[in-house]
């Protein structure tokens, strides 16, 4: 079952809505670093590539990214995560105030490097290594205290909630209760899992797993559309979430809730990196909702968004008319 495309008029008031609207984003922040060169050999000393360094750049990842995407939209970011007492904190911050993104969310931890991934490129956009500074234990005692006063602080006059879960550690339950505590009949949460913390997302709105993490959470294959109705009914009942929303790659998206289930079909018109898409689509999501769509109107808006940021390369965000311009 296929559910109703979203009319032109209707996805071009509802983006409208977007400017000023406030979401308060909770999860790992990230911060991504591209060293780009050129390769004309192979080292004499290994079978690696030799890569003659070009040119260095930083980006914003994981739950920054969710809120890079959300002001990109139009949107108002608050952003509360654990960084270290280090130079890539220093590099985070300097990054989220350029893009108009408050700083005054982030917890410090001395114990733990600010989770970095530096992504070693060619001038064509080919990876040839990475390399990620990270502890990814979860936070305890005093900074589990500390990120929740946060979530309570500038959560209380959010319009969504977002959960952006990468597993490093800042995503707790004492954390996912906090904003299932803000959540009210207007203000929806809406989760971006990892399967190891599914029992943690009891009271979400809306969790959004890829086909993957559907398949290994409900331990049924998705291939075909009767797959993705059947492992999506099985994960709202694990998760103990309002609704679902699985992302199925080149086979679009699968939406079940309540009042609607039903595929909505891919539309990116060229992949070139799918990194960070599924950031977008839930910062898209949660500016939708809190601008009045209903799931289905949110989950189109997200498909669209995604179809335009696959095409670019690296975490990256969509603009309000760029969204437009896909209807």
């Amino acid at each position: 079952m296929m559910l109703p495309s979203l009319d032109p008029d209707r996805a071009r008031d509802l983006v409208g809505r977007f400017a000023g609207l406030p979401v308060l984003v909770v999860g790992d922040v990230m911060l991504d670093r591209f060293i780009v060169g050129r390769v004309t050999r192979i080292s004499p000393e290994a079978p690696v590539p030799v890569v003659q360094f070009e040119s260095e750049h930083l980006r914003l990842g994981g739950a920054s990214n969710v809120a890079h995407n959300i002001v990109a939209l139009g949107g108002r970011a608050a952003l509360v995560g654990l960084v270290g007492a280090d130079a890539a904190a220093e590099r985070l911050r300097d990054q989220l105030q350029i893009a108009g993104i408050g700083i005054d969310g982030l917890v410090e931890d001395r114990d733990r490097p600010t989770t970095e991934k530096v992504r070693i490129v060619t001038e064509r956009n080919q990876q040839v290594a990475r390399i990620d500074y990270e502890r990814d234990a979860d936070a305890t005692g005093d900074l589990v205290r500390a990120i929740v006063a946060r979530v309570k602080r500038l959560g209380s006059g959010a319009k969504a909630l977002l959960v952006s879960d990468y597993l490093k550690g800042t995503v707790t339950r004492p954390i996912v209760e906090a904003m299932v505590a803000l959540k009210t009949a207007h203000r929806a949460l809406v989760i971006d899992p990892k399967i190891p913390h599914l029992r943690c997302y009891a009271g979400a709105s809306l969790v959004t797993p890829n086909h993957h993490e559907a398949e290994i959470a409900t331990h049924l294959r998705v291939r075909t559309d009767e797959d993705a109705r059947r492992a999506a009914r099985d994960f709202r009942e694990r998760a103990q979430c309002d609704a679902v929303l699985i992302t199925r790659s080149g086979q679009g998206m699968w939406l079940s809730e309540a009042r609607a289930e039903g595929s909505i079909p891919a539309v990116a018109r060229e992949v070139s990196d799918v990194t960070g898409a599924g950031d977008t689509v839930v910062a898209t999501l949660s500016l939708a909702l809190a601008a009045g769509a209903t799931m289905t109107e949110a989950a189109a808006l997200a498909n669209h968004a995604a179809g335009v940021v696959v095409g670019k390369f690296g975490p990256a965000t969509v603009t309000p008319d760029e969204l437009i311009a896909q209807f």
